[in-house]
Formats: C-alpha cells, sequence, structure tokens
C-alpha cells in the first residue's frame, strides 16, 4: 500500500511545470516513504528512487527521507541496512546540498543522549560530503555544522580514568576521532593556499570557521580532559585529539607562540580587541598553554627561545582564570600550569617590577583560595606547594611587597602566619655573613615589623581564631631578640623594642589574661552543673557563623574548654621567654 502510494505520488509531481511542488505533495511523499523504510521496504524504495524518470523529484523531496533513513541506520538491522545506506548515497549525489545539510543537521541535533556517539559518527561522513559540494557558502556552511556538532560532544560525560577512556562508553573518544577525519579535507585546502602564496589573509572565511572550531574544541571537551601520562597510556585518543587540534591551528596560519602572548602584546593594540577577544577565547587559550606546558603536547614546534619569565607572565592571566573557577578540575590546571611556569624560572629572580601587574598579586590570592577553601585535601597541599614556590621565585625586594601585601590583604590567621614565618626565614638568611641586605635587616624591615607584631583589634582581639598569626609572630620576635645581639642591632628591633612593647606585648598580654580568666571560668560553671544532682540542663548549642552544630554535652564542651587553656599556655610560654630576655636586658649587669 504505501509503496503504491510512494509510486503514485512521484508519478503525478513528474507532471508538475518547474518542480514548484505543494506542501500536501511533500507530507504525501515523506509519509508513504517513511512506512516503506519502516516496513522494510527498502529495497523497492530504492528502485523508485533512482529511476531516471524521477530524478527531479527526488533532487527536490528526497532529502526529506534522511530522517527515517537515519533511525534504520542506527538500528543497524542488517536486512535492510544495504539498500538504505544506498539510498543515502543516492540522495547525498542527487538532492540540493543545503537541504541535505539542513536535513542531517536537524537528525543531530534531534539526537537524545544516548544516541549522540552513533548518531555522530553515522552522519559525519555524509556531511563532509555535502559541504564538498557547496560552492561560495561552504565557509559559513561548514561553521554551522561544526558548531551543532560540537554541542552535542559538549553533552558527552568525560571520561576521568584511562579504563574509561579505553572502554569509551559513552563515545566521547569516537566522536573526537571522527571530527578529526572530518575536518581534514578543509584543512587540506588552507595548507594548499598558504603552500601556493606563502601566507593567508587572517579573515580567510574557511579559516576562520577552522580556527573557531579548535578554540571551541580546547574550551570544550579539552579543558574538562585530564590526560594521561603517555608513558603508561601510549595511545590515548584525547591526547591524540588535543595533538591534532595544535597541529591544525599551526597548519591554518596561526603561531602558537603568538596565540600564547597575545593577552599581553595585543591588548588595547587595535581597534578591533573586544572581536580578537571572542576569536581567541581566553579559557581555549588557557587550556592551550596547560596542553603546551604540562602535557607538553607538540612542544617539538614550539621555539625554545622565549625566556621562562615571559612565558610565566604570559601564563598569568590564565592561571589566574582556572583559578578562579569553581570546578576543581580547572583548579587543578590552574595549579599545574602555574606550578611549571614557575619551575623554569630561576630562584630569587623575579623583578619587583611584576609585581606592579596586577595578575602577580591576584594570582598568589587565589592560590590563597585554593589553600584554605577548597574542600579537596590533594588541591589545598598542592597550592601550598605552589604558594611556597612562588615566593621562593621573587628577588629580595619582590618577596619584602609581596609579603606586605599579603599582610594587608589576606585577613586568614593561617595565611598570615605563613608568610611570617617565610619573613623570619628571610631575616635569617640576611644575618649570616655575606647575605646582609637592606629589606630584611634596618629601616625597611621595621615598618614590615609593625604589620607583623600587632593584634587586629588589640586586647579583644579573638585568641584562638587567630593562633597561627600569633604564634609565628611571637616566634618572630623571641628568634630575633636571640639571634640580633642588642649592641650589634643588625634588625633594627633593639631600637624599636619599647614600642613593641607598648604595642603588641602589653595588649597581648592582657588579651591572654582576660581570656584565661573567662574560659577558666567557663569550664568551673560547666563542671558545677555537670555535678550538680538535680541539674537538668539541656545539651549547649554552639554556633559557628550563622549555622548551629549539633548540640555538644557538658564533656564535650570541657574538652573544648581545656584544649583553649593550653593553648592559651602555649602562648604564654613564649610570651613568657620573651618577657625574660626584655627583663635581661634592662637588669643592671
Amino acid at each position: 500500500m504505501a509503496q503504491e502510494q510512494l509510486s503514485d505520488v512521484v508519478q503525478r509531481c513528474q507532471a508538475i511545470k518547474d518542480e514548484i511542488f505543494s506542501p500536501e505533495d511533500y507530507d504525501l511523499f515523506l509519509n508513504a516513504g517513511r512506512t516503506c523504510i519502516e516496513q522494510g521496504d527498502s529495497a523497492q524504495v530504492l528502485s523508485i528512487l533512482v529511476d531516471e524518470k524521477n530524478k527531479n523529484v527526488v533532487r527536490c523531496m528526497g532529502w526529506n527521507l534522511l530522517g527515517p533513513l537515519v533511525q534504520i541506520l542506527l538500528k543497524k538491522e542488517d536486512r535492510n541496512l544495504p539498500h538504505c545506506h544506498a539510498i543515502l548515497s543516492y540522495l547525498l549525489e542527487v538532492c540540493n546540498p543545503k537541504e541535505l545539510l539542513v536535513g542531517l543537521l536537524e537528525q543531530v541535533e534531534d539526537a537524545d543522549s544516548g544516541s549522540i556517539a552513533e548518531t555522530l559518527t553515522l552522519l559525519l561522513k555524509p556531511l563532509q560530503t555535502v559541504l564538498l559540494r557547496l560552492g561560495m557558502k561552504k565557509p559559513s556552511s561548514l561553521g554551522m555544522a561544526l558548531s551543532t556538532l560540537l554541542s552535542q560532544v559538549a553533552r558527552l560525560p568525560v571520561p576521568i580514568s584511562k579504563e574509561q577512556e579505553e572502554d569509551d562508553v559513552f563515545g566521547l573518544c569516537r566522536c573526537c576521532t571522527a571530527l578529526l577525519e572530518f575536518v581534514k579535507p578543509f584543512v587540506e585546502e588552507i595548507k594548499e593556499i598558504i603552500k601556493d602564496n606563502n601566507r593567508i589573509s587572517k579573515d580567510n572565511e574557511l579559516r576562520v570557521e577552522l580556527l573557531k572550531f579548535c578554540m571551541k574544541s580546547l574550551s570544550e571537551p579539552l579543558l574538562e580532559v585530564q590526560l594521561k601520562d603517555p608513558d603508561t597510556f601510549e595511545k590515548s585518543p584525547l591526547r591524540g585529539f588535543a595533538t591534532e587540534i595544535l597541529i591544525i591551528l599551526s597548519n591554518i596560519g596561526e603561531s602558537l607562540p603568538d596565540l600564547l602572548s597575545r593577552n599581553i602584546l595585543k591588548k588595547r593594540e587595535v581597534p578591533g580587541f573586544l572581536e580578537e577577544e571572542v576569536r581567541y577565547p581566553k579559557e581555549s587559550l588557557a587550556c592551550m598553554s596547560h596542553l603546551l606546558f604540562v602535557d607538553h603536547i607538540t612542544m617539538d614546534i614550539f621555539p625554545a627561545v622565549l625566556s621562562p619569565v615571559f612565558v610565566l607572565q604570559c601564563n598569568m592571566e590564565y592561571i589566574e582564570l582556572l583559578l578562579s573557577r569553581t570546578e576543581e578540575s580547572h583548579r587543578q590546571k590552574g595549579l599545574e600550569l602555574y606550578e611549571k611556569s614557575l619551575i623554569r624560572v630561576e630562584d630569587n629572580s623575579l623583578l619587583v617590577d611584576l609585581l606592579e601587574l596586577k595578575t602577580f598579586f591576584s594570582v598568589p590570592q587565589n592560590v590563597v583560595k585554593v589553600m584554605t577553601l577548597c574542600p579537596d585535601q590533594n588541591l589545598r597541599t598542592k597550592g601550598l606547594k605552589v604558594f611556597q614556590l612562588s615566593i621562593d621565585k621573587f628577588n629580595t625586594e619582590a618577596k619584602y611587597k609581596f609579603f606586605r601585601g599579603m599582610l594587608k590583604t589576606s585577613h586568614h590567621a593561617g595565611v598570615e602566619g605563613y608568610i611570617i614565618k617565610n619573613i623570619k626565614n628571610q631575616i635569617e638568611f640576611s644575618l649570616k655573613p655575606g647575605n646582609g641586605n637592606e629589606w630584611f635587616l634596618g629601616k625597611h624591615l621595621l615598618p614590615l615589623l609593625q604589620l607583623v607584631l600587632c593584634l587586629p583589634q588589640g586586647p579583644e582581639t579573638d585568641l584562638l581564631q587567630n593562633l597561627d598569626r600569633i604564634m609565628e609572630s611571637l616566634n618572630l620576635l623571641r628568634y630575633m631578640l636571640i639571634r640580633d645581639k642588642e649592641w650589634e642591632n643588625e634588625t633594627g628591633i633593639w631600637t624599636e623594642l619599647y614600642k613593641i612593647e607598648d604595642n603588641y606585648l602589653k595588649p597581648l598580654r592582657t588579651g591572654l589574661n582576660m581570656s584565661k580568666a573567662h574560659y577558666e571560668a567557663e569550664l568551673k560553671s560547666t563542671k558545677e552543673n555537670r555535678s550538680s544532682k538535680d541539674s537538668k540542663a539541656p545539651d549547649y548549642t554552639v554556633s559557628v557563623g550563622n549555622e548551629k552544630l549539633p548540640n555538644m554535652t557538658p564533656e564535650m564542651q570541657i574538652q573544648v574548654l581545656q584544649s583553649a587553656l593550653f593553648t592559651f599556655d602555649l602562648i604564654e610560654s613564649v610570651l613568657a621567654r620573651i618577657e625574660e630576655i626584655i627583663e635581661a636586658k634592662d637588669r643592671p649587669s
């Protein structure tokens, strides 16, 4: 029945002049053709379509059969596959390429999440065939196709482990490999233009679409991918995809060093800078830089003439972008790129002028956020390691100004304590013979010590919350008083000692006494309430910020109070030692 309907509508349409068919004609053709294909009569459909008398009708209407054809081909029913493939091949040869392109892309867009990989791998070759038939509209059509394809690829889960990449259950690796084959003839066309002319216009439309493809691929999926070590996974499909993307960039006339450095060389240089930002998205360039310097991809075509400091400077904006993201995989890539960029730089070589660049302060501040706020312990540990590495690369003056900046802006006792520990290390180094400098000895050191030896809220400062900072400050002061003799006074600490006593030690002693008295009273009260026979007091509630923690029993509160008192004893032991040293100075010989 459906076969007869298809034959009838085709024969009737042969007589229509100028091939101006009505919507009803299209509907009849589609419904009859779909029914035949779904019922397994593909051979009969093929015989009708290839009849020379029907060629004009098929040229206008045939692309409507793409939907039912694709559905059968995806099911892979052996009996119908050869005829369905033959129908598809004939339609690709005869039908209007523009209509075929629209029809094929509709099938790609309509693919559900479970059939994306199968649909793409099935249709990429037909899409390539159609695009190669297009003339002047080929670049824009290629751009539309690549945008649709990559949007679907971005929906596929990214494999995490080597095993997942090998199994490729969701098909991301297959899609990436197929995409490379898909764009190959268009890349070759650009290479031929460059070969014949030794150059190519940056605005060549085909080149622009291939550039967009590479930039989009770098941001998705490659930015999400953690590539495996080639020593343990030699034939990684995703590593191969990343490698080919960078090679394509080079083949279409993009210089990898120029791409790396464009954020510092091109900024505000030309009126079209915003357009350039769109053409070269920063997150794509960040991924490219990670592939180059962390994964060492295509480093054989990357020149080694760029200085390590220049490479670091180029990478800082990319590192800042990655570290500021909420995704832990992006933060990890930011730390890895920062570490690799720093390792190549000689210790104590970064000049203070670099601190005038915003990123040389903002990147360490973002590292601090990873160190203090990231839930992943491994990332926090990595962050601390990279933070110290960044400090080691600054020269003496830059270290001094960096420490000052961090003490003024960090607002985190643990970070401030870590900075103070680094200051102590610099003072210790400077006091050794031959290492004297003007920044960590004498007049420049004193303003830095004023930032170190202070209580944020005076005697009312929360000593427990500021414990790390207070202990490191006291350890630094004790070290300086012991190591730098009064008659030498290289650091200048003895000259300023009376100010330190008035502005730091006495308020700290007052605050310590107040805190101990308060906690001892609380401890006594809690013990009395616990031992009271007629006391039916409820469990204690403790709040941190605006959130209530689970109720604390009296025993738990006693432990907390005793721990706090032990901490106060720790502070007092160091403070008492400092007071002894000062008293010994004032005692008559």
